[in-house]
């Protein structure tokens, strides 16, 4: 069976394209190796999707190329996918930091996206692993043959939205990977992002008796920080701002130097040294002090951790000047070196994966090899947390729509 697009993956940016591309008239295939489409979509946001932002731009993803993401967001931004939305009549709302949420269930999305597939005869053929793909360069309206669990394809265009490795236990698979090196098309290793850090257990046994605390802090890396919840664990460290911050430590790696420690400040908008300095004669207790802005088992436990008893029994006008300046100096920054992460189980996202270098921003299509194309979390752009990955796999599935 010849078709002029094949779309591999039937998630967020796989449907996108495949409704653009059916609306220019091509005949399109939808395949995917899951029963049911949208899966991803289904799960987020507790049900609700963080469909997309209010405020997104190329600084709200990490990249290779931190400058290929500009196009597609441009072409179709979160405005287009918003007016989508509102055509539909699907109500939302929004949170913080301009996170937009269906007010029902993430199922009218996948809904309009499937329905918006059919008005233009979409096929679909979804329980079907793709065993192999050929490429026949000499031929161009069947450059390539997909041989599958329900029978052999051919394609002028073929659209690998497959996804990344993030969250396996619904079906995430390397595929996409695999054939993009089929192809001699590069690949940066990819990696779990906006994902929980794990502790080693010099760490975790001093931290123990803080676990469970929920902190109002910001997460820094460099020149990242996130100010959101932190969440002390039996683990590490998780909470929204953690899960910010991990992406940007896990970035160093490609670098290959030496690693550094992610820094909590654990009184963001307030200096430290200046506030410890105003209660210097004064005879409260540092823990006591502290719970004016921490939860006061953190802060009793911090202090000790910090200090020894010495800040629990004397008040501050009997410490040193030294030891009440390094507590300021690790109260706006305290230094923590993860072990590693919790893996792709854990991770809401990939990092990396095939590389900008050997895709036309314009279109998604490798340069390489003509008629392929690479979109979504596939690709080497990994976005924040806040629905900014899927404005990503929007933008990226629409873009090659138009080309495929």
């Amino acid at each position: 069976m010849h078709f002029d697009v094949i779309i591999i993956g039937s998630g967020a940016a796989g449907m996108m394209c495949a409704a653009q591309a059916g609306a220019r008239g091509r005949r399109v295939l939808l395949v995917d190796h899951a029963a049911k489409i949208g899966e991803r979509i289904r799960i987020s946001g507790g049900g609700r999707c963080n469909f997309t932002n209010r405020t997104v731009s190329a600084d709200n993803y990490l990249s290779q190329n931190p400058h290929f993401c500009r196009s597609a967001l441009a072409r179709f931004s979160q405005y287009d996918f918003i007016a989508m939305i509102e055509k539909r009549r699907i109500p939302y709302h929004e949170r913080e930091h301009g996170q937009l949420f269906c007010d029902d269930s993430a199922v009218e999305i996948i809904d309009m996206l499937r329905d918006a597939c059919d008005a233009v005869q979409v096929r679909w053929v979804l329980d079907c692993a793709v065993h192999g793909v050929e490429h026949h360069p000499d031929v161009e309206h069947k450059r390539y043959t997909l041989r599958t669990a329900s029978g052999t394809f051919s394609c002028q265009s073929l659209v690998v939205a497959t996804g990344g490795l993030a969250i396996p236990q619904i079906g995430a698979s390397p595929f996409g990977y695999k054939l993009a090196e089929q192809f001699g098309i590069p690949v940066v290793a990819p990696k779990p992002a906006l994902v929980p850090l794990a502790l080693g257990p010099e760490l975790l046994a001093p931290l123990k008796p803080m676990a469970g605390a929920t902190l109002d802090a910001t997460a820094c890396f460099e020149d990242a920080a996130f100010r959101e919840n932190v969440l002390i664990t039996h683990r590490g460290l998780s909470g929204p701002a953690i899960l910010q911050v991990s992406s940007y430590w896990q970035m160093q790696e490609y670098g290959g130097g030496k690693k550094l420690p992610v820094e909590i400040n654990l009184l963001p908008g307030l200096d430290a040294a200046a506030w410890l300095a105003e209660h210097r004669q004064g005879r409260i207790h540092l823990p006591n002090l502290l719970a004016e802005h921490l939860p006061r088992r953190f802060a009793q436990e911090w202090c000790l951790l910090q200090g020894g008893e010495k800040f629990q029994t004397r008040p501050i006008s009997e410490l040193s000047k030294r030891d009440l300046d390094a507590v300021a100096r690790t109260l706006n920054a305290w230094p923590l070196m993860p072990s590693g992460t919790l893996g792709f189980a854990k991770a809401e996202v990939t990092l990396g994966g095939v590389s900008t270098a050997a895709l036309s921003s314009k279109t998604m299509e490798a340069k390489a090899a003509p008629g392929l194309y690479f979109i979504g979390e596939v690709v080497d752009v990994t976005g924040w947390l806040g629905g900014y990955n899927f404005q990503w796999a929007w933008s990226s599935g629409w873009v090659a729509g138009q080309f495929a």
